[in-house]
């Protein structure tokens, strides 16, 4: 609120009020004291006024109202405004002696009293000034208070309230509730921007509809966010989805669809904004058309996103630190009478100072969403070339890596200068580092993933196809995708002795695989049965816990220095 009266009347040099009074007298008094500060208006009577008011309704600031007037008196006047809504608002200083009528007037929206015959200047005009003052920063409330559109509170008006009711109705619980108009975006464009705001005002309407019968309070955020705060019981949210969307079967043409999530009986403790997040977080998670559109915060999942957004803002703070360390689970040839290690597959664990070990499975598939899967992949390729090239230089023994390419590494042109440069800087031979490519990778792009790959060997690397039998067409791939290895996923492999056509399918693959000179390697062997018959069907190569569980690189190297 303005309180400097010298800042309050630079606003305006000049404002307009009416001076409403039969008896001549009294309106060159009041002209006298006001003019200079103020335009002044004459009127001698009810009806003179209001048409005068009417008139000039955007520019009044203040009328000065007598109450006893020949033709319509003051109250009469007074009445017409309240239900004018064009002049309801306009505040009105009445001019009476007598005392009896001030509460009357004020019922019928009167703002204050000028006492007849009238006071000091002085006091006339710090009246009306204050009057004049609250009008104006009342009008600016409530123009800041809502928005155009819809009639509902803007943002930081409708937070503010709503803190302030908490603070009235402590004991009272509370739903945030947030709405979303799905893919509005698309109503814009394909029926117009008027369709879109059409659509918008009716949802402005409806939920003023329900502010009426729940003692709701709502705001529209951005284009098409609605967030509601409802006391607790008052509402199914699944009524309400099916409520909104029947709603809008009035526009035949636009299918509007509303998602809603909701944070029930809010935790008062946090801020106010935070608790509309959750329930925009739950809202997010609505994403099936043909079932309810209504969806609950649940904390447990909120605790996975607090904790997902700790390993992301930790990255690469991480990767500096060297948090991210390699384990290397051994692969076993297993042609000869006894098997012997080989190789191995270069694995990443993330050993968090507070957090501990964090499994790849976690943070994997986070950093592929968020696009960090590429720095990790390139931290990986960079470890373990120096360990190879450590492992040579102390004892005498070039161990093979497989290392894992994500299908975002092999749209990296830089992907194999990398690798390359890695491997000349430390002295490894880059046939023995195997480069591990996702089955369903080749199904991406199959085209751009033959020619990557085609280059990837031609520059003397070995490509084996990881997870192979996940996927639907991984027969048909072999034969025009070249590869030097395929993996057998361990699904594949998994009980096999109870599973006669698994087997049978087994031995297929090893047959086409022979045919086409392409080693097999078999993961999650974990007993001498499947060994066995992995090895009587021409299996190459197995990795699992029969043999190995992933070890960190001490133990590794323990394993390889004594065999």
């Amino acid at each position: 609120m303005v309180k400097d009266k010298a800042i309050f009347r630079l606003v305006n040099a000049k404002r307009q009020i009416l001076i409403v009074d039969d008896e001549q007298v009294n309106r060159e008094l009041l002209g006298f004291i006001t003019e200079r500060d103020y335009d002044v208006l004459y009127a001698s009577n009810g009806k003179e006024a209001l048409e005068i008011m009417r008139r000039e309704a955007k520019t009044l600031s203040l009328v000065l109202l007598d109450l006893k007037m020949p033709e319509m008196d003051g109250f009469e006047v007074l009445k017409v405004m309240k239900e004018d809504p064009d002049l309801s608002e306009l505040p009105v200083l009445v001019l009476t002696s007598e005392e009896s009528a001030e509460v009357e007037c004020l019922h019928m929206g009167a703002s204050d009293f000028i006492v007849k015959p009238f006071e000091q200047a002085e006091v006339v005009i710090a009246r009306m000034e204050r009057t004049i003052e609250l009008y104006e920063d009342r009008k600016l409330i409530l123009e800041t208070e809502r928005e155009d559109m819809t009639g509902l509170f803007t943002r930081n008006y409708f937070y503010s309230y709503a803190e302030k009711y908490d603070r009235f109705h402590e004991d009272q619980k509370m739903d945030a509730v947030a709405m979303n108009i799905d893919n509005f975006h698309l109503i814009n464009e394909l029926h117009g921007r008027l369709a879109g705001d059409d659509v918008l005002r009716h949802m402005g309407s409806y939920i003023e509809d329900l502010r009426d019968r729940t003692g709701c309070m709502a705001c529209r955020v951005d284009a098409d966010q609605f967030l509601v705060y409802m006391p607790s019981g008052k509402m199914d949210y699944g009524k309400l989805a099916e409520d909104v969307n029947q709603h809008f079967e009035s526009f035949p043409d636009i299918k509007v669809k509303i998602r809603c999530g909701v944070y029930v009986d809010v935790d008062k403790t946090i801020e106010i904004e935070r608790r509309f997040d959750r329930a925009i977080q739950a809202q997010n998670t609505v994403v099936d058309e043909y079932h309810s559109g209504v969806s609950y915060y649940d904390a447990e999942i909120h605790g996975e996103k607090l904790r997902q957004a700790q390993l992301l803002s930790e990255f690469d703070d991480a990767l500096e630190q060297e948090q991210f360390v390699l384990y290397f689970q051994p692969k076993y040839n297993i042609e000869k009478e006894k098997p012997y290690l080989t190789s191995a597959e270069a694995l990443v664990r993330w050993k968090h100072p507070v957090l501990g070990m964090i499994s790849p499975g976690e943070f994997i598939p986070l950093f592929e969403q968020n696009g960090l899967i590429q720095k990790l992949d390139f931290y990986i390729w960079k470890k373990a070339i120096e360990y190879m090239a450590s492992w040579k230089e102390k004892y005498g023994k070039e161990i093979a890596l497989s290392v894992n390419i994500s299908r975002m590494d092999l749209y990296n042109h830089n992907l194999i200068d990398y690798i390359e440069n890695e491997l000349d800087k430390n002295g490894v031979s880059g046939s023995k580092l195997y480069l591990e490519i996702l089955e369903s990778a080749y199904m991406d792009n199959s085209d751009q993933l033959i020619d990557v790959v085609g280059h990837m060997r031609t520059e003397g690397f070995k490509v084996e196809m990881d997870d192979f039998g996940t996927g639907y067409s991984s027969l048909a791939m072999l034969a025009q995708i070249p590869v030097d290895v395929i993996k057998l996923d361990m699904t594949f492999v998994k009980n096999l002795k109870s599973d006669e056509r698994r087997e049978t399918m087994i031995s297929l693959i090893m047959d086409i695989a022979k045919h086409l000179n392409i080693s097999v390697v078999a993961e999650g062997v974990e007993d001498k049965e499947t060994l066995d018959f992995l090895k009587s069907v021409g299996c190459n190569t197995i990795q699992g816990f029969y043999f190995s569980r992933p070890l960190p690189e001490e133990e590794f190297v323990k394993k390889f220095t004594e065999e």
